[in-house]
């Protein structure tokens, strides 16, 4: 990420007759539901993001569709190195975004919860 850019946008409007999409928070849980990565928030990320990524394609929405995410992390520090993951999935300065360092999430080894809201038009 460039010095100076944006990682996020504070303000998307959203107008028209679009499709709202509402995704519950995702964890890193693989296929049989075990959290991939324990104790490796990079390995938890990507997981993520591709458990997001096709909730998003399972809904007929993509990417470029999402216009909030909210992010809940255990540890912040480790979080902020790995948003080379995020802007793989969202670019630079797409959607409004919130995160968040919480104490732990539902699943004591999960270091990572996302969850977003898409609009398709």
């Amino acid at each position: 990420m460039q010095q100076g850019k944006a990682a996020y946008s504070h303000v998307v409007t959203v107008t028209g007759p679009g499709k709202t999409i509402y995704v519950a928070g995702q964890l890193a849980r693989d296929l049989e539901g075990n959290i991939v990565g324990p104790g490796d928030m990079r390995a938890q990320m990507e997981q993520t993001f591709k458990n997001l990524d096709a909730c998003l394609k399972a809904a007929g929405a993509s990417w470029a569709d999402v216009v909030k995410t909210n992010t809940f992390v255990t540890n912040y520090a480790e979080f902020a190195k790995c948003s080379d993951v995020r802007m793989r999935y969202i670019g630079v300065a797409s959607p409004t975004s919130t995160t968040v360092q919480i104490s732990r999430l539902a699943q004591p080894e999960a270091m990572v919860e996302i969850e977003l809201i898409a609009v398709v038009n």
